[in-house]
């Protein structure tokens, strides 16, 4: 049930700033009333995630997956009142939100079977040499642990997977750091239900209230007051550039700087090679076309960029896209602020000096409604105008026409970072563009041949982030088992009291992790 209140722990409480969301497809508010959190929320919810986190970070791999597997079950044992609020606060349809569960869940048990495993920390043993000369060896002994209180902010474009119990909070859940929750306003009802979900499987298996909080906000002041209270010891961040940027300066402004974990958004090339045009031009085109509109283009991933070299191919690949997506209907935007913002940025773009727009629609009449659009410029005039090296957010794309391969790794050598870059290619065609493919790997976080980089697969070899602006940090996934890492720190123990250490580093190995010992990987004894 929705109550519009604030989850402090276990307590629900709410009497501040009221506001409601939205239905971008009725356009009109929803019913339910919600209460922004007040500074002392925000503080209440700190002090106690503080509190949680001494008897949580040493609660048992095992714990801690029954925890996240419970919160699986409770997400799905809220049936169809999750599944009708996620339409409503989102515009999207009912198929895309049982799918977007489906993933929530699995992304939960993913990181349930990593850390009752136990490998991932990571824990590495040198014993001691006391004869070694000229001086002797200490023992040593090494693992990860979690940081203390995180923050997470609930994405626009995932009310469920990058959301309340999405990849971030499982992960730094599976990590031992308790978690706040900075719930998004648009859809404050379904973060709420996925809430109540997390208290209930916390309260069944045990956990210390704290663990979990989720605060409601209207506008930024929440966001801004949690990053910088001094006992949150990490910041996480999906949506634009403008406001990972500015959660990123807070935090390290910070008499004690804490890392942000921002993923700031990206155009996501897409490199047609001519080989691969001449072969396969309509199937490209329909690929394409679909990738561009999935759901309504509102993906980081979405290809706003194709690069490509000036040839009849091209032209004819062109004219098919643009019809494939004058064809296509038009689709409902998360909320009117989106829609606005997509269309000041498409209008940017194609009022440029030198840019074509492909497509001609009529135009819908649907209110938050848009069409996709399609434009073209030559490669010389994008290489001068870093205008249109902006990141579009929804159903627009811009193809860049090259002269020759010169002038497209010149193209490809100005691009700022990207969560993914993509070739399609013939067969062998490839290998004969080394330095191309040697520039784009610089450039992203994820490679894709003959693929679309929309669709992340959630599994232990992916990555998601890429080098800045795309995101704050390149060497960290939110997507992943990899995802757990940007919860933890490094610790030493040095001639430690074998009795004291923790289980992961004993000498009989216990929990029968794999470590390596001695420079040697080992599920042994010692």
């Amino acid at each position: 049930m929705i109550t519009g209140k604030n989850y402090i722990g276990s307590k629900l409480v709410g009497s501040h700033k009221p506001f409601k969301t939205f239905n971008p497809k009725s356009n009109s508010e929803n019913p339910y009333e919600f209460y922004e959190a007040s500074s002392e929320d925000i503080n209440k919810a700190v002090a106690i995630a503080k509190e949680a986190f001494y008897t949580y970070k040493n609660i048992s791999g095992a714990k801690k997956s029954e925890f996240l597997n419970a919160i699986a079950d409770e997400i799905l044992a809220l049936g169809d009142e999750l599944i009708n609020t996620y339409t409503q606060e989102s515009g999207l349809p009912e198929g895309r939100a049982i799918g977007e569960r489906g993933r929530t869940m699995g992304q939960l048990r993913l990181f349930a079977n990593l850390v009752a495993e136990g490998s991932w920390l990571e824990a590495s043993i040198d014993t001691a040499q006391p004869k070694r000369e000229p001086l002797p060896k200490a023992d040593i002994r090494k693992m990860l642990i979690p940081m203390g209180p995180v923050v997470v902010f609930g994405a626009s474009n995932f009310p469920l997977a990058f959301s309340t119990a999405g990849g971030d909070t499982a992960s730094a859940l599976a990590s031992g750091c308790p978690v706040i929750v900075k719930s998004h306003p648009m859809h404050a009802g379904t973060g709420e239900l996925v809430s109540s979900a997390i208290i209930k499987a916390a309260k069944k298996t045990g956990m210390p209230n704290g663990v979990f909080s989720n605060l409601n906000s209207s506008g930024i002041e929440v966001g801004v007051e949690l990053t910088k209270h001094p006992d949150i010891k990490c910041v996480v961040f999906t949506g634009s550039f403008r406001g990972g940027k500015a959660l990123f300066d807070i935090a390290n402004s910070r008499p004690e700087p804490i890392p942000v974990f921002a993923e700031m958004g990206s155009i996501n090339p897409v490199v047609l090679l001519p080989e691969a045009l001449k072969s396969s031009s309509d199937s490209l085109a329909k690929n394409l076309a679909g990738s561009i509109t999935l759901g309504a283009g509102q993906f980081c991933t979405n290809p706003g960029l194709v690069l490509s070299i000036k040839s009849k191919e091209l032209t004819s690949f062109s004219k098919t896209l643009s019809e494939l997506l004058q064809d296509m209907d038009a689709s409902c935007m998360l909320h009117p602020n989106i829609k606005r913002t997509y269309e000041q940025n498409q209008n940017e773009i194609t009022s440029q000096e030198h840019i074509s727009v492909l497509t001609n629609s009529p135009g819908t009449t649907e209110i938050n409604f848009v069409e996709p659009q399609l434009a073209t410029v030559e490669g010389s005039v994008f290489l001068k105008n870093p205008t249109l090296h902006k990141e579009v957010f929804g159903p627009f794309s811009l193809i860049v026409q090259c002269i020759d391969e010169e002038e497209l790794l010149k193209v490809v050598k100005c691009l700022e970072g990207q969560l993914t870059a993509t070739l399609m290619a013939d067969d062998n065609e490839l290998s004969k563009y080394p330095e191309l493919v040697n520039h784009l790997l610089e450039k992203v976080g994820r490679l894709i041949y003959n693929g679309m980089p929309t669709g992340v697969e959630v599994c232990p070899s992916m990555q998601h982030g890429g080098p800045y602006p795309s995101t704050t940090d390149s060497r960290f996934t939110s997507v992943g088992t990899g995802a757990i890492k940007r919860f933890v720190r490094p610790l030493s123990y040095q001639n430690w009291p074998h009795d004291l250490l923790p289980d992961e580093l004993k000498n009989e190995n216990p929990l029968e992790i794999y470590r390596i010992v001695n420079g040697e990987y080992s599920q042994g004894t010692i």
